[in-house]
């Protein structure tokens, strides 16, 4: 069976990426927009092809010969995502009736039209369309609500607000029914579905138990071993609860927005086909917590949900820090350090591990970009120890990776301009450049009344990672 799997560097996609990965029974092939957003492992186990469901010419090469195709793309980073949705979704149907693919197999969201928030609508247009020729191509079409797992944004929310409050300020709505899902039941389901033989399009709703998001918050809380009381007002509008929860938790006030947005209309089940079609053994919302509390505490968290925003931009003009007007480097020698100590090294900086001094400053930058909806400082890092392209750190995206060479970041927090963080081993050196690139008048402001920070922070950043490097050496 030749699979094909969009969205590989989505929260899900990653994760179903490696599951499909262990099955000897098919060949998966990875449609990307940049080939290097996929790590090298993947690329040694899989196909990769680059194409964008916005350029319908690519897509024919992407899906020749392919038998099924998942679809897992979203486009909630732009400003009118649902009509790219709809032109993203139809571009991709017709290529499949085109190379004759056997079915489409797409993840969605629970709900209905006539209470659907922005993103619902979306989802669900997104489904009909790819639905919308059973004669020519099968689609089963999941539909799953709350998908709890470590790195998934919903799970982010409440862990961190149920582990930072002890008693909570919450709005009436907060008693809208929900159903939750475990990520790896999500994942168990999509694999499944290769083997379906239906011969005929499919709706799939997936979860089991209903219940208020305020009591999905409080059995999250008892499963982590916490006491917490939820107190409901009537003042905290949808907008003062997307502050709350930018500010409090580490998703940014784009997608708190979106996911209080999607609060006002219920997401419960509507059919049983997931018993009749599937004989799947569920995970409990208890065991679930408690499986990705562990993958944090261990650093094994597949993916997140900041993972995929914006990387393909980055990663495509990573090489647009050439081109900054402003640099403030530091150059320091490595004077016998192996490169792959001093790799290590910065590889580390950000989330729990800090910024080799200042945290404080960066801290404070990190509470301000969340006051003007930026992405702010408390995403953290997926891993500890290990980065890789594509991941979130604190306020930044890894945009290139290379061994005991190179670390390249790009920041997302809100500025007059676009800037770059690139830590660079050679000929026996340690380069470490800030780059920017500013936005006019301002951009150029900012860049000036920031130079005495900069001076202090850089400098004491290089010289600190050389005490690491320095430290690890001396361990070997």
């Amino acid at each position: 069976m030749n699979v094909l799997l969009t969205g590989a560097n989505g929260y899900i996609g990653c994760r179903l990426k490696h599951e499909l990965m262990k099955h000897t029974n098919l060949t998966l092939r990875l449609m990307v927009r940049n080939a290097h957003s996929i790590s090298e492992s993947g690329r040694e186990v899989c196909e990769i092809v680059e194409a964008d469901v916005l350029h319908p010419d690519t897509l024919d090469l992407a899906l020749k010969d392919i038998d099924v195709a998942y679809y897992l793309i979203h486009g909630l980073n732009y400003a009118n995502f649902r009509e790219l949705d709809r032109q993203s979704a139809q571009n991709f149907l017709d290529a499949c009736i085109r190379q004759k693919v056997k079915k489409i197999i797409y993840l969605g969201g629970l709900g209905d039209k006539e209470t659907g928030s922005e993103h619902l609508l979306s989802r669900i247009e997104t489904g009909e369309i790819l639905s919308s020729r059973p004669d020519a191509v099968e689609c089963i079409w999941f539909r799953a609500g709350v998908i709890i797992g470590s790195g998934s944004a919903s799970f982010e929310i409440i862990r961190h607000l149920v582990q930072k409050l002890p008693i909570m300020i919450t709005p009436k709505w907060l008693s809208t029914l929900i159903t939750p899902i475990g990520v790896d039941d999500v994942i168990a389901y999509l694999v499944a579905a290769l083997q379906l033989q239906s011969k005929e399009n499919l709706m799939i709703d997936l979860g089991e138990e209903a219940m208020s998001y305020g009591d999905l918050m409080l059995r999250v809380a008892s499963a982590m071993g916490l006491k917490r009381y939820l107190i409901p007002v009537n003042v905290l509008t949808p907008k003062l609860s997307s502050y709350w929860l930018a500010l409090f938790t580490p998703v940014p006030y784009s997608v708190a927005s979106s996911l209080i947005e999607g609060l006002k209309s219920e997401v419960t089940v509507k059919n049983n086909l997931r018993h009749e079609l599937f004989t799947i053994e569920l995970h409990s919302l208890e065991e679930t917590v408690d499986k990705a509390i562990h993958e944090i505490e261990t650093n094994q968290i597949i993916s997140r949900w900041s993972d995929s925003a914006g990387v393909i931009w980055e990663i495509g003009h990573a090489h647009d820090a050439a081109d900054a007007v402003f640099v403030e480097r530091r150059i320091r020698e490595l004077k016998g350090v192996s490169p792959l100590c001093v790799y290590e090294s910065f590889c580390s900086i950000g989330g729990k591990n800090g910024w080799f001094g200042y945290d404080w400053l960066w801290k404070l930058r990190g509470v301000l970009d969340k006051v003007f909806k930026g992405a702010g400082l408390n995403r953290g890092r997926r891993d500890d120890y290990s980065l890789r392209i594509g991941d979130s750190l604190d306020c930044w995206k890894v945009v290139d990776l290379v061994k005991e060479e190179r670390l390249l970041l790009f920041a997302q927090m809100k500025l007059p301009g676009k800037a770059w963080l690139e830590f660079k081993i050679h000929d026996g050196k340690l380069i470490q450049s800030a780059y920017f690139y500013p936005y006019g008048l301002l951009g150029r402001l900012y860049w000036y009344l920031l130079v005495p920070l900069h001076m202090l922070i850089f400098s004491n950043m290089a010289n600190e990672i050389l005490k690491l490097s320095q430290k690890k050496e001396r361990l070997l």
